[in-house]
């Protein structure tokens, strides 16, 4: 049960095997993105997380980019244990593996997004932090390490690779605990998954979460490199890496006035890794300006 105001949200990104496709899908209830949860929390109504969900497709690729988020109403959504409807997509668990079922239009231009992609984890795990001092936000991985299988019609896609997922959830809007955060991670030589999490990275109140996710399913905490400024976006947005030694873009994927995402390279633990990165600055989201522009790129469906 996701409380009113409050959020949960299923994340994963993806890479082929032979690096030419990526993508990223977060499946969300009570959009932390939605110019809509903010105005109806704002004008006092009951805000049930349940009439504010959306499924973000991202893929990257040279051949094809695609990136969809249509927010849907309560009544184009349905959820259970093991089922996630958000109007004609669906997650579903099917005790072995995560079966999402895509059917999207795009924006701005509307290029449809539609196919079947199967997530099956190597090791699951059951771990959840707090992010929060108060810990009203928690983040947890839930399968670091899993195969994808992506077979798609439109654009036309089928390729294998390495996956990773994990889940936040709050027990309130995100703008009450946090400002900015900064989150990697990277596949390791052994097949673990090392995550570096930088809250508030800039305030003297900043949490710092330094994890490795072993294929045994243990939980490793390792001591985080020194923290390295990274060049600023086309948007003008800071960003930071924990690095013990230089880092380069490799790829940037998405670039917006509060959120980016990359691909980085970098050295870790002893090794050169790429990982997925992303910066979050809340105050830019919840900036009127920003707000007034976000309907344009996340449309509603009732």
């Amino acid at each position: 049960m996701v409380p009113p105001g409050g959020y949960l949200w299923w994340y994963l990104d993806a890479l082929s095997d032979d690096g030419q496709y990526g993508l990223t899908i977060i499946a969300f209830v009570g959009s932390v993105f939605s110019p809509y949860y903010a105005w109806a929390r704002r004008g006092g109504a009951i805000t049930d997380p349940d009439n504010f969900c959306a499924l973000n497709v991202a893929l990257y690729s040279r051949h094809a980019r695609r990136w969809t988020m249509t927010e849907r109403g309560a009544a184009l959504n349905h959820r259970t244990r093991t089922e996630f409807r958000i109007g004609p997509s669906q997650l579903r668990w099917n005790g072995d593996s995560l079966v999402i079922d895509i059917d999207e239009v795009g924006v701005p231009l509307p290029r449809r997004v539609r196919g079947r992609i199967q997530v099956h984890p190597m090791q699951l795990f059951s771990f959840s932090t707090p992010l929060d001092a108060a810990g009203r936000h928690r983040w947890g991985p839930l399968a670091p390490q899993a195969r994808v299988e992506v077979d798609l019609s439109l654009p036309e896609q089928r390729w294998r690779g390495q996956v990773y997922l994990d889940s936040n959830e709050g027990a309130e809007p995100i703008d009450r605990a946090f400002t900015e955060w900064d989150w990697s991670r990277s596949l390791m030589a052994d097949g673990s998954t090392a995550v570096l999490y930088d809250l508030e990275p800039t305030r003297p109140d900043a949490r710092l979460l330094a994890l490795r996710f072993g294929t045994d399913g243990e939980v490793t905490p390792f001591e985080a490199p020194p923290q390295k400024n990274l060049p600023r976006t086309a948007w003008r947005m800071a960003r930071r890496l924990r690095s013990d030694g230089p880092v380069t873009v490799h790829e940037q994927l998405e670039d917006t006035p509060f959120y980016q995402r990359a691909a980085l390279r970098h050295s870790l633990l002893g090794e050169t890794v790429t990982c997925f990165h992303e910066t979050l600055h809340v105050p830019r989201l919840v900036s009127p300006i920003v707000q007034a522009m976000l309907p344009w790129r996340m449309p509603r469906r009732t």
